[in-house]
């Protein structure tokens, strides 16, 4: 594995839960505690994407069963903007039907978690997508950073 990617702080990373039952987003968060991340839940859908437009997280841990909007309905919404369509987003779900998985993916979900949550796998999974996006950040400032350096010597040759 490269420096970077062994480097990756998840002390900096932001994780929203998503579910509107209170005891299953309890046990994600305390199983999220141990990576020192910063935690955020929503109750519903429309609060998901409320707290999405205010401050991106990193990764999305979404239910599906959920009052006033789906989780299938949030992830397609995310997906389809352009400001939040890289958050990668994971469907914890306790439906197992290959219907409810092709209806994920059609979504557009990056991953799925079944209920009940091994936190090994959840941990697994969590750590993996920080990974992810802290490499992508680091990639998106590198090529900014040379686009501004090109910039800064056709300009020289220009002058």
């Amino acid at each position: 594995m490269n420096k970077s990617a062994e480097n990756c702080d998840y002390a900096t990373g932001r994780v929203l839960i998503v579910d509107d039952n209170a005891q299953n987003a309890e046990l994600l968060q305390a199983h999220l505690e141990s990576l020192g991340c910063v935690i955020q839940i929503a109750q519903n859908g429309i609060e998901a994407l409320e707290m999405v437009n205010r401050e991106k997280p990193d990764i999305i841990l979404l239910d599906v069963m959920m009052p006033k909007m789906s989780g299938f309905e949030v992830c397609r919404r995310l997906k389809s903007d352009s400001k939040t369509r890289d958050i990668p987003v994971v469907i914890v779900t306790a439906l197992n039907e290959l219907a409810d998985v092709e209806r994920g993916v059609d979504s557009g979900a990056d991953d799925f978690l079944s209920k009940p949550i091994n936190k090994l796998e959840l941990l697994t999974r969590v750590k993996s997508l920080l990974r992810v996006r802290h490499l992508k950040s680091e990639l998106e400032r590198t090529l900014s950073y040379l686009a501004e350096m090109e910039g800064e010597e056709k300009r020289s040759l220009d002058d």
